[in-house]
This record gives C-alpha cells, sequence and structure tokens, in this order.
C-alpha cells in the first residue's frame, strides 16, 4: 500500500507540471527558444504549486492526526474544531490593524489566534459533557460558526469582505516562486510531530493514563497545539481554508495501520499529499481552461468521506 502511494504521488506530481494554460509540455522543454518561456513557467509556477499541494495536503493531514490525539475524537480537524475560525479572525485583525504587514507577520498572527482557538475548543469540550463521540465535532463547527460570524460581520462592516474571501476559499491558483515558501514551515512542524509521535500516542490514551507512565501531559499538549495552529496558519497564507482533510485522511489511514502516531504520520502525510494533488488536478481539468477552486473538489469528496465515516462508526461512537 505505501509503495502504491509512493507511484501514485511520483505520477501524479509529473503530471501536475505540465497540466494549464500555457504550454509547458516536454516536447516545448526541449525545443527551448530564445525566451525559454517553457522552462522559466515550469520553475516559476509548476514546481512552485506541485510542491506547495504536497506540503499542504501532508502537514493538514498530520494536524488533523495530532487533534485527534489530543481530543481523543476520530471526528475532529482543524476545520471541525474553530481553529481555522479563530486564525482567519487573526487575518482580519491583520488587514484592519497593520494592512501593511508582512506575510511572516500575518503567518505568525493567525498562528497565535490560531492556538487560542485550539485552548478553546479544548476548554469548551471539557466543560461541556458530551456523551457521544460524533457529537463533538458538533460542538466545534458552532464554536466555529460564531467566529465566523464575528469575523464576517467586521469585514462586511468594514467593507473587506472580498479581500477576506481570498484566504478563505482554498485554492493554489495564485502559487508562485516566492508565493509558497511559508508553507516550508508546516513542514518543519511535520518533522516536530514525528519527533514527538510516541508522546502524541501515550496522551491520545488519556490524561490519567500518560500522568501514571511519568509524561508531562500539559506539555505534549502545549507542543500538539502550536503544531496545529502553525500548521494552519502556514497553509491559510498560503492556500486558504481547505475543509475535511484534517479528518478523512487519518481516519483511513487509522482503519489501515491503527492509532500508532509514529507508525501512521508517513501513512498521513502520503495519503494526505496525494488526496490533495488528485483534487488539485481534478480542479485544473474538469473546467479547462478554467480553474474551479481546490477547496470546492476536496469540500465535496471530503464531506463525502466524512459522512461515511459517520455512518460506518456511528453505531459505536459511544
Amino acid at each position: 500500500m505505501g509503495v502504491l502511494i509512493g507511484v501514485c504521488l511520483v505520477l501524479l506530481g509529473i503530471a501536475s507540471l505540465f497540466i494549464g494554460v500555457s504550454d509547458v509540455s516536454p516536447a516545448a522543454l526541449l525545443e527551448g527558444g530564445t525566451d525559454g518561456t517553457a522552462a522559466f513557467l515550469l520553475a516559476a509556477s509548476r514546481v512552485p504549486r506541485t510542491v506547495a499541494v504536497l506540503l499542504v495536503g501532508a502537514s493538514l493531514g498530520i494536524a488533523g492526526l495530532i487533534l485527534q490525539m489530543l481530543v481523543r475524537n476520530k471526528f475532529v480537524e482543524p476545520g471541525t474544531t474553530g481553529v481555522t475560525e479563530f486564525a482567519t479572525l487573526g487575518m482580519l485583525v491583520t488587514i484592519v490593524l497593520w494592512p501593511g504587514m508582512a506575510v511572516m507577520g500575518k503567518m505568525g498572527v493567525a498562528a497565535a489566534f490560531g492556538l487560542v482557538g485550539t485552548w478553546v475548543f479544548l476548554r469548551v469540550v471539557r466543560a461541556v459533557p458530551v456523551r457521544q463521540l460524533v457529537l463533538v465535532p458538533l460542538v466545534g463547527i458552532m464554536l466555529g460558526g460564531i467566529v465566523g460570524a464575528v469575523t464576517a460581520f467586521f469585514a462586511y462592516r468594514l467593507d473587506l469582505l472580498q479581500s477576506l474571501g481570498q484566504w478563505s476559499q482554498g485554492s493554489f491558483a495564485t502559487i508562485m516562486a516566492g508565493r509558497y515558501e511559508y508553507v516550508w514551515i508546516a513542514g518543519v512542524m511535520v518533522i516536530v510531530a514525528w519527533i514527538a509521535a510516541d508522546r502524541f500516542s501515550v496522551i491520545g490514551l488519556g490524561e490519567e493514563f500518560a500522568t501514571n507512565l511519568g509524561l508531562d501531559y500539559r506539555r505534549v499538549v502545549a507542543i500538539g497545539m502550536v503544531v496545529v495552529a502553525v500548521i494552519t496558519a502556514a497553509v491559510l497564507v498560503t492556500a486558504g481554508m481547505i475543509p475535511f482533510l484534517g479528518l478523512v485522511v487519518p481516519n483511513i489511514v487509522s482503519l489501515i495501520i491503527g492509532d500508532n502516531v509514529r507508525r501512521s504520520i508517513p501513512w498521513v502525510a502520503g495519503l494526505g499529499a496525494l488526496f490533495v494533488l488528485a483534487c488539485d488536478i481534478v480542479a485544473r481539468t474538469v473546467r479547462f481552461p478554467y480553474e474551479i477552486p481546490l477547496s470546492v473538489i476536496v469540500g465535496i469528496v471530503g464531506a463525502g468521506l466524512f459522512l461515511w465515516l459517520l455512518l460506518r462508526k456511528g453505531s459505536r461512537a459511544h
């Protein structure tokens, strides 16, 4: 299975380099030319876009996996816990108060707001007794709905809905060299998650169990919150919101190999990258030469998989 994912990633990655309105085919690259347009487009647009797609898919899948360990619930991810909405609120704050702030600064503010959102969600889940696991994401969706409504209200009052829209709709159409590098920070967070993988597996068994094993539960939770917040912010400033990815990919991997985080991380990263890459290719070709926002394709497929997971686990989710 791992070999199949790797082969599909290579094949779709190569295909992604040559899909687009401009002619960047192997023949055009071999012919060259005085201006070298094909080679320039390949280096400036197609390669950065493909790399960004792979990094976003891998990192968002890991963010969902870590968040599920923190909450001990298989039906949560940044988009169903309010984390993404808090990060979007942070983006609005930077647009209003510091409109000229660099992208790195915006990502830092969004990460800080995402960190607050993760903390608020964890506090709400602990304070509100939820008897069924399938109801936990509903609490997160309600929290995200409230924050999203507040964000939309102020954006409307300040005539910033259009500016906010570019961050809230997932798409890689504007990715070019110099415009995607911040997503490498999300890749660094994947490495952090790999280093702390065994600790995340332990805290997934509960605070009391982790404490009895001598683990600093609060410290590990704090690390997980930072990983989730930074990945969410890096993806938001690079490509916008991409729903359901962090939910369905870890669950599919869990069905195949179980819940060991260290063993799951390569699978989640690979399958997440493959899922986003395939959806991106569909978004670019289904109405060629026009491009559908990636979040639309991912939302449709992800929502269907989410419903399947709910129906499959609903009778056992207690």
